[in-house]
């Protein structure tokens, strides 16, 4: 059994260390608002060259970002830290702390903010919170509102493009609207999402379409609910929604939300005209509470058996909870929304 402060720690131990710094532990910190398309980037440079070509792709894009960089560099290179601080980049550590004082210098300010590492033994995490210093929030392992992203500078130009692209802002982690200490509920969020959310799509098919900064849609191929009038066995396209984007997106005004919802229809048209697993679904679907909208989108509305309306009721009333919606939906009782393959493509293909 390692000891407690070994930085080489059992895998189990490294994943409490990871659970521990979503809830706070040390100072740990949280991303910012999950309505916002501003991303905080982190790209990590262990060497120079691997600064210089950071900043100079970051320059290029016009782009400012938080480089990681171990303290050993304040000893090899304090020229090109200084550099990355005058283009207004954050500068944060990475891998052992020791010396941070010397990091302090060598950028010109205080080095507030250190790249998490379950490597990182206690003694060390301590020590960085003594020192004022707060583990950055975990980054995401893709685009996503207000979190964090990590990426090596090799990969900068590609992923400030395809960021661009797809309406994300790229900015030092230090600017992410929002940015706060983390707490237990964020944890507790993160494992409800990786519980139930992420477990339902991948055992469901669900096809995410939520690339975009205000994609809040995904999709999966399902049989055909007995209730919609088709013949048995027929498939069709059931609508899910991305809920805590969409939570955020209303945060930043309804309509924004609205018309983040009015494009992800369009994304599902696309999915059913371009990807042929969809080919046979002869209908779209959604059980949501959210109907209003889909039906001035030309669905049509189908109650849903009691028991049914009761256990979706609950669900839906439980993902409130989780995700902290402080807006109440127009409607209490969930209900069935559908319409038919092709005249769903006519009005949003």
């Amino acid at each position: 059994m390692p000891a407690k402060d070994d930085p080489h720690a059992s895998p189990l131990t490294r994943r409490a260390r990871r659970a521990l710094s979503r809830a706070g532990a040390h100072g740990a910190l949280h991303g910012g608002h999950p309505g916002d398309p501003r991303v905080g980037l982190t790209v990590p440079a262990t060497t120079p060259d691997e600064v210089q070509e950071g900043i100079t792709a970051l320059g290029t894009a016009g782009v400012r970002a938080t480089l990681l960089v171990p303290v050993g560099l304040a000893d090899t290179d304090a020229e090109v830290l200084r550099l990355a601080t005058n283009a207004g980049h954050e500068v944060a550590g990475q891998g052992d702390p020791a010396g941070l004082t010397r990091l302090d210098v060598a950028v010109g300010g205080t080095v507030t903010a250190w790249a998490f590492d379950p490597s990182l033994s206690g003694v060390q995490l301590r020590a960085l919170a003594a020192s004022g210093v707060r583990p950055l929030p975990l980054p995401s392992p893709a685009p996503e509102l207000g979190l964090t992203l990590r990426v090596s500078p090799a990969d900068l130009p590609g992923t400030l493009a395809r960021l661009r692209t797809l309406g994300y802002r790229p900015v030092p982690v230090r600017e992410l609207p929002d940015l706060r200490p983390a707490t237990p509920r964020d944890l507790l969020i993160h494992v409800y999402r990786r519980l139930v959310d992420d477990r339902f799509a991948r055992s469901h098919g669900v096809l995410p379409l939520t690339e975009r900064a205000d994609g809040v849609m995904r999709v999966a191929l399902r049989p055909m609910p007995a209730v919609l009038p088709f013949p048995p066995g027929s498939l069709a396209a059931e609508l899910h929604l991305h809920s805590p984007r969409l939570v955020g997106l209303n945060a930043r005004g309804s309509l924004t939300a609205y018309r983040a919802y009015q494009r992800s229809l369009r994304d599902v048209a696309a999915a059913l005209r371009d990807r042929p697993e969809f080919g046979d679904a002869r209908a779209v679907f959604a059980v949501t509470l959210f109907h209003g909208p889909l039906e001035k989108n030309g669905f049509t509305l189908t109650p849903l058996p009691p028991m049914q309306a009761r256990v979706y009721g609950l669900g839906f009333r439980v993902m409130r909870v989780v995700y902290g919606t402080r807006v109440a939906p127009s409607e209490t009782e969930p209900r069935m929304a559908w319409m038919e393959r092709e005249a769903f493509l006519r009005r949003h293909g």
